[in-house]
């Protein structure tokens, strides 16, 4: 995540070689660019954070499509479980940061 945090923060970066404070960035004119260790890591703590966070709403959209037919105009109406299931579902990023931290509901 390293390479992605200093891509993200020194744009004029075109490639990357090495890990740790032995990574070396250069320009398109093989030129080096100076990077700052510090600002490179909490760049990679607020992307490792946006990943997780984009896991558990893939997860999220994954349950809530498989319970989607039951809102389909040929089926019965919901009962207020599985409309509560579903909106638990949407508002489990309130609490929620990551799929290890996550309560799922359960599902009616």
């Amino acid at each position: 995540m390293q390479h992605e945090a200093i891509r993200a923060l020194y744009n004029n970066v075109t490639l990357i070689s090495g890990y740790g404070e032995k990574a070396i960035a250069m320009d398109k004119n093989n030129k080096v660019v100076s990077w700052d260790a510090s600002n490179v890591t909490k760049k990679e703590t607020e992307l490792l954070a946006a990943y997780k966070l984009q896991q558990l709403r893939e997860e999220r959209n994954r349950l809530i499509t498989e319970t989607d037919w039951w809102d389909a105009s040929d089926t019965p109406d919901m009962t207020d479980a599985q409309k509560k299931y579903r909106q638990d579902l949407r508002d489990i990023t309130k609490t929620a940061t990551s799929l290890s931290d996550v309560k799922w509901p359960t599902k009616p």
